[in-house]
């Protein structure tokens, strides 16, 4: 063993090159070119994740699960938790000449520089991320890290590259394909291409030239449907505790040469498995779509999510889709599986678990290839937990497995996936669950139900969160016709290159630089959406302008209330008639390049005297802080204030509790009602004292009650 060490050390160069080094005798392994720890973030259309160096995810981020954002308007829609992968091959030898039966190895951080070496790890954009400004801060510049390069020429908005050596000498090459077009932005398509470098390291020298033999593939990924779901679950749903996980496709090889058409665009013959939130034991209510019991009863996990697969070559030397692969699809307890522990020969016949679990031997027996959901649940409203069939307080995971093929040096093979979230809509969301929760039927049923209404509260709600099965399936549907028209799908004009939000004296200003795609043929214009109160809500559309307007003035805002605003680029879909991806009609930009995070004001001119100010309102009255400005429940104004001053706020027996510096010219200022201690103000009677730059001064009293 000591001779072999040696051998690898000679064959390295020395350690002040950062490649390795000798310490007492052993050979410490050799550091990965690339962080562990580093991340690509893709951020343009509605579904929103990070990427990590190894190759693999892990959602947690020492706070909570982070990841798969769908719809990402919106906060906690977080939908990740752990994606494990694996690969393994048969009769191996190793770089010291270690013989094994199998040798098989886990992608998670803590394996790197041990048997993962990540070597690259990019973000390639088509074109420059757009700069968006509201009042002079720059909202973009907080990403300026996430594109590492511009490619013109490449088709998806966004190619993350990944690649990722192997001590089993199996090189990784992952790509994630991002599309922002409308009908196409929930979903992220993997091209992940496995070949026989025989690199086990990070250097360049290839210490390995040999076949591989027997290789396997496989990932079991677990899903939380969603992050804001599971705080109304409860019991372990942010870590997937109580999720289901279903199949479609085991007829694939009967309609492996079927074509999706616009006229019958959600099929159950693709190779895919899924997940959403299920039912909770310990919840004395019908918990599915997440409700919000003790609220609107709005549904917060409508969620399916999941994973098809589009293509698998047969082999190294038949790159034609194997209709017939993968060898296990379905699902499997979510953290029941063996451990390789650290590349021991004790490890060993962990390995040989983990072979079989990859050759579609669920570890354990706690998996299958059955729809779970529809061996196990006896109608929509059966309240099963979904944990006592698989009993591990992990979850349940969608797994897929691959394989197994042989490789000799130099050969590939290479895996094409979609991962995709989908189903009802935000606004149907609060819509059912306000029905489910006054429970006053007769309930509508979606279609296709006979009857078509009910007076069960909860077989309406869980109908229509079951639509989400129909969703996906159109999602996985899009993703096929998109990988077999190369990715050449219809594309949206690019969304303007700037977009200038201004706060005003009498108007809120947009202005924005012209999109690159003017010059194209069917180019239509500009469409503004604005929100009130807050980023996170629904926006509504304000304009429609034409080709060569790059400005817009705000009339309708209301005084003193935040607004947020975004711009798209749209044209007339005279590029968007063949109905071969997706439905026909004009495209728009995303939302996403342009939305601003940060709110606009009207504010009003300068006040042209002291005893013009008032404080709005007056008195404030928590029961009804929703009224007087939606969205910012602690907000009291002072209107008609001097265009430079100072603010001084006293309680009734005279302490100073926050001085405000007025400056930025207009007449209006506003407080949140905290103190300059951060502590929330009481109810009492609190004076306001105004002064001037030339010593002006005059005090306003308000009341707050609580």
């Amino acid at each position: 063993m000591i001779d072999n060490l040696k051998k690898n050390f000679v064959l390295k160069v020395f350690f002040w090159l950062g490649i390795g080094f000798l310490v007492f005798g052993q050979f410490v392994p050799v550091s990965a070119q690339v962080g562990e720890t580093e991340k690509r973030y893709i951020r343009i259309g509605s579904l929103q994740s990070h990427f990590s160096a190894y190759g693999s995810e892990r959602a947690w981020n020492n706070v909570y699960y982070e990841g798969l954002r769908w719809p990402a308007d919106y906060p906690y829609q977080d939908n990740s938790v752990i994606k494990r992968s694996w690969i393994a091959a048969q009769d191996f030898t190793d770089a010291d000449g270690q013989d094994w039966s199998v040798y098989g190895i886990y992608f998670a951080m803590g394996y790197v520089g041990l048997s993962l070496f990540p070597m690259e790890l990019k973000q390639t954009a088509k074109f420059e991320p757009p700069t968006v400004y509201v009042d002079g801060k720059n909202l973009t510049a907080p990403y300026a890290d996430d594109v590492d390069e511009i490619n013109p020429d490449q088709i998806p908005d966004r190619i993350v590259t990944n690649v990722v050596n192997t001590s089993l000498g199996l090189t990784m090459t992952r790509r994630i394909l991002a599309f922002s077009q409308q009908y196409h932005d929930n979903y992220f398509i993997k091209e992940f291409t496995f070949t026989n470098t025989g690199n086990v390291d990070s250097d360049t020298l290839i210490e390995l030239n040999a076949p591989l033999t027997g290789v396997r593939i496989g990932w079991g990924t677990r899903y939380s449907v969603s992050r804001e779901g599971s705080f109304k679950i409860g019991d372990g749903q942010s870590w997937g505790k109580h999720s289901w996980v279903t199949r479609r496709g085991e007829d694939y090889p009967a309609h492996a040469s079927d074509i999706i058409t616009e006229q019958n665009p959600i099929v159950e013959w693709l190779r895919c498995g899924f997940s959403w939130a299920g039912q909770s034991e310990i919840n004395a209510f019908d918990n599915i779509g997440a409700p919000d019991i003790s609220g609107t009863g709005r549904l917060c996990a409508p969620q399916h999510v999941g994973t098809v697969c589009l293509h698998i070559d047969k082999s190294a030397t038949d790159t034609t889709d194997d209709p017939y692969q993968p060898v296990f699809l379905g699902w499997h307890a979510g953290d029941t599986y063996p451990s390789v522990g650290n590349l021991q020969t004790s490890d060993e016949i962990n390995m040989i678990k983990l072979y079989d679990m990859l050759s579609g031997f669920p570890h354990m027996g706690l998996g299958g290839t059955d729809r779970m959901d529809e061996t196990y649940l006896e109608s929509i409203t059966h309240r099963l937990d979904p944990y006592t069939i698989h009993n591990d307080g992990g979850g349940t995971n969608v797994m897929i497995c691959y394989g197994p093929f042989d490789l000799q040096p130099g050969e590939s093979i290479t895996i094409v996936e979609a991962e995709g979230i989908s189903g009802i809509c935000r606004d149907s969301c609060y819509s059912i669950g306000a029905k489910w929760l006054a429970g006053v039927g007769p309930f509508h049923l979606p279609k296709g139900y006979d009857p078509s209404t009910t007076n069960d509260a909860d077989y309406y709600k869980n109908a229509w969160v079951y639509t989400g099965k129909d969703s996906i399936l159109l999602t996985f549907g899009r993703a096929k016709r998109n990988f077999d028209m190369g990715y050449d799908i219809p594309q949206p004009p690019l969304p303007p290159p700037l977009f200038d939000v201004k706060s005003g004296g009498d108007r809120i200003s947009l202005s924005w630089s012209p999109s690159e795609s003017e010059d194209y043929p069917g180019f239509a214009g500009y469409k503004i959406y604005r929100a009130l109160s807050k980023p996170d809500t629904t926006h509504d559309e304000i304009a429609t302008l034409g080709p060569g307007i790059t400005s817009f003035d705000d009339m309708t805002a209301d005084r003193g209330k935040a607004y947020y605003y975004y711009i798209v680029s749209f044209n007339d879909g005279s590029n968007n008639t063949a109905e071969e991806a997706n439905p026909v009609g004009p495209l728009y930009s995303s939302r996403f390049y342009t939305k601003t995070t940060e709110p606009a004001y009207l504010r009003r001119q300068a006040g042209e005297s002291l005893s013009d100010i008032r404080v709005v309102p007056n008195p404030y009255n928590i029961k009804a802080r929703d009224l007087q400005y939606p969205g910012e429940p602690d907000k009291i104004m002072f209107l008609d204030i001097p265009a430079y001053c100072t603010i001084k706020i006293f309680t009734e027996r005279g302490d100073l509790i926050q001085t405000i510096e007025h400056t930025d010219g207009s007449g209006d200022e506003e407080w949140n009602s905290i103190t300059s201690s951060r502590q929330v103000v009481v109810s009492g009677i609190y004076i306001a004292h105004f002064e001037t730059p030339d010593g002006q001064s005059i005090y306003r009293k308000f009341v707050i009650i609580r």
